[in-house]
Formats: structure tokens, sequence, C-alpha cells
């Protein structure tokens, strides 16, 4: 078996080998695979690990200056990546792609950002700062707010596009480009760490602050200071729905925080629920606990409950239910409304406790009387028919666990033989 096993290997790399010789000598154009530094045999693994190098070294985060680079690369990977594309870039080169040999209706290439996220899983900062700061605010609504539904009015800051300037932060055409930079707001310096080996770091531009451009102080704005943004109060109104749960997020879209050259940010609102004096809330339930006199367990009652919205349940319970310590009962539709169903309700949960009457509440022959109209003893009539002699009364007293365990006497055992003669016991307690 090890023999076969081991001609079966060597069969299957001798037909890879020729299948990658078969693939290069059929390449008309190799631009690509050489813009990715693979050979045009390349597995989809080997342009997997060479476009992930690549795509981190060149991109823009790192390397503001070699935007051009990075969409070449891109561009190659989306080509090489797909089994169709690579056929046809094979048999016809970079021509055939842009004249649509793959069927897809003419060859234009992805964002080469769109590439780098789908690769990377969406981690790319540089691609989520083309979008403002998201500015997040925790409001205090209670129960009631989220059972009948409300609105607040909420007070933000936020940085908002001067409109003097229109962002520009001086007239238009008086910015220059920054030199130290040349515009990127970036700047990169190289560190030599040990010979051959260098390290490259990206710091803010400190001639122009990052904004890749000056502004003399006489061609500055003068409402915004060639800020380009100033700090704006904003009032919103904020739409509690009914059924709306502890923490959930109401999202304002494109009201966040301004910048040139960016989407505005979002403004969410996060809701923070207070405790209920009566209710809890659990899912699309509300409980609640209800202390019940025995009478009332054992006889019947009604009981008013008001809800949330203000209205009165006659909570009943008719003679002959009984209801035990612990029992737990439900009013349907009577709980927290569905968010954006609010018709459709949960339940109302009740947990009872039943308060039994003090001690000597009723005199010895009233007892006998209620005794009548209770269910009989269990095994009644096997202790009445014992002899005294055959048993021992135990009396049940009150107990508090926690204040025995805290006196509770230790022992001291001494030696026997010392107290022999004595005659006196050998464990004494303290």
């Amino acid at each position: 078996m090890e023999w076969s096993s081991f001609n079966n290997h060597i069969f299957s790399m001798l037909r890879l080998r020729d299948w990658q010789s078969n693939q290069a000598n059929m390449v008309k154009e190799t631009a690509f695979y050489d813009t990715l530094g693979v050979k045009p045999s390349a597995t989809p693994d080997e342009l997997k690990r060479a476009y992930r190098k690549l795509a981190l070294k060149y991109h823009p985060d790192k390397n503001p200056t070699e935007g051009e680079k990075f969409k070449q690369i891109s561009q190659a990977y989306e080509v090489l990546s797909d089994a169709k594309k690579r056929e046809v870039y094979d048999r016809g080169g970079e021509k055939a792609i842009k004249e649509g040999g793959t069927g897809g209706g003419g060859g234009s290439f992805a964002s080469p950002m769109d590439i780098f996220d789908l690769f990377f899983g969406g981690g790319s900062r540089m691609h989520r700062e083309r979008k403002g700061k998201n500015i997040v605010h925790q409001i205090s609504v209670s129960l009631d707010e989220l059972y009948n539904g409300a609105t607040r009015k909420l007070s933000v800051q936020k940085n908002a596009i001067c409109e003097r300037c229109e962002g520009h932060g001086s007239r238009k055409g008086a910015a220059q480009m920054c030199m130290s930079c040349h515009g990127t707001g970036v700047q990169i310096r190289v560190h030599q760490l040990v010979l051959g080996m260098v390290q490259q770091v990206s710091t803010v531009c400190q001639g122009c602050q990052g904004q890749g451009q000056r502004i003399s102080h006489k061609d500055r704005c003068k409402a915004c200071a060639g800020r380009k943004i100033l700090r704006q109060k904003k009032i919103l109104e904020v739409h509690i729905d009914k059924g709306m749960r502890d923490g959930q997020k109401i999202v304002f879209h494109g009201e966040g925080d301004q910048e040139p050259g960016l989407e505005p940010g979002d403004i969410v609102i996060v809701l923070d629920m207070r405790e209920h004096p009566l209710f809890t809330r659990k899912g699309q339930d509300l409980i609640m606990s209800m202390e019940l006199q025995l009478v009332e367990a054992l006889c019947g009652f009604k009981k008013p409950v008001t809800t949330l919205d203000n209205r009165t349940l006659l909570i009943t319970s008719h003679p002959g239910e009984l209801i035990k310590p612990g029992d737990t009962k439900c009013v349907l539709n009577e709980g927290m409304p569905t968010y954006r169903r609010p018709f459709e309700k949960g339940r109302l949960i009740i947990h009872f406790s039943v308060v039994f009457p003090k001690a000597n509440f009723l005199p010895k022959n009233k007892l006998k009387e209620l005794e009548r109209y209770l269910p009989e003893k269990l095994n009644a009539e096997q202790a009445e028919s014992m002899d005294d002699d055959l048993y021992i009364y135990a009396d049940l007293e009150d107990c508090d666990l926690e204040r025995r365990r805290r006196r509770r006497p230790q022992y001291y055992c001494v030696d026997e033989d010392d107290y022999a003669s004595a005659g006196d016991v050998q464990c004494q307690t303290s």
C-alpha cells in the first residue's frame, strides 16, 4: 500500500508539472503576472500570497505616493484570481479583457479599495476614513416610553463645514499645495535599523497639519480661521417606537461630524432603560409579583393592576381556584408590544406569593372548627393509635441558621489519662 501511495503522489506531481508547462506555453502576455511577481504557471494560492504581500506594501495608508502601483496590483489580481478572466487574458492579453472577452459586457475594473476590502474582510483603515466619525449618545428611557412610544428632543454638538468658505478655509484659489508633503498631508521617513533593513514611518505633515495645503494668514476665512469646519449645535427629534428594547440603536444617517472631502458620519442614539417599580421586561413579556393573603389564595380574589398605558386590569381568581405559594399565572396579550407590530403583544406573567396569618390568630376551639373544613391530616390515625411510650414529642422552634453558625460552640478534647483519677468527663465546652 505504501508503494502504491508513493506512485500516486509522483503521478500527481507530474500531472501538475505538465499542466503548469502547458499553461506557461499558451500565455500570450505576462504583464499582469509580472506585476504580481509570479510565473504564468502560478497556482491560485501563489497568486493570493503575492497579492497579499504587495497590497499591504503599496497600500495608500503606508505609501501615499504609490497609488498607481496599488491600482495596477489590484487590477492584475482581479483578472488572474478569476478563472474565466485569466483564461481570456492568457489567450488575448489585456486587450481581450478590455474588449469584454469575459462575457461581462465590458472591461471596466473594480475599485482597488473594493478588491482590497473583499480580500481582507473590509479592514482598510483608509477606506473607512472616507466617512466622517460617528457621534454616539446614550439616552435614558422609561419602560412606559418603550411601551407607549415617545418623542424626545436631544441637543448635540457636531462639526459642520463652514458655509462662508464652503470648506476651503480661504477664498477660492488662495490655498497652495504644501511642498513638504506634496499635498498628501503625510510625511514618510525612512530609518535604517540594521544593515540592509530599513523602516518606513508615516507621520502627519507638520507644515500643513495634515491638510495638504497651506493658507496665508491674510487669506484665511474669517468665520472658521482656516479650519474649514465650525462647531455647531443641532436639535434632534428622537422617535422612540413602541416595543423598542434596552440597548437598541436609533441612527440618524449623515447627521454626524462633517469634514471636507468625506461623507458625513452618523449620529447613533443608544437607548438605556431604567428599572420599573412594578414590571420587569423579558423579551416581549412583562413580569410582576403579586402577594396574596391565605384567605385570598384559598377562597379567590380580585386585584386591580394598572398597566403601562394607564388601563386597569382586574386580576381575578374564582373561589375554589387554589393559588399555591410560588405559582405562576399569565394574562395573554398584556405584555410589551412587538416592535413595528404594536398590536401584537406578549404576556403579563404574575409570580404569586402567599402570606400566612400570624401565630395564634384563632382560639383553639375555633381552630378545631376550621379543621373540619380543611382536608384531613395525613396519617393522623396512625399517630393517635400509637402508645405514648413508643415515640418522643419533638416541638418546632424558630431557628436562625446564620446566627447559630456564628455562635457554634467549640470543643476541646483533653487526654483521658490526665483525668482518669478525677472521674470527670474528658471533653469540655467553651
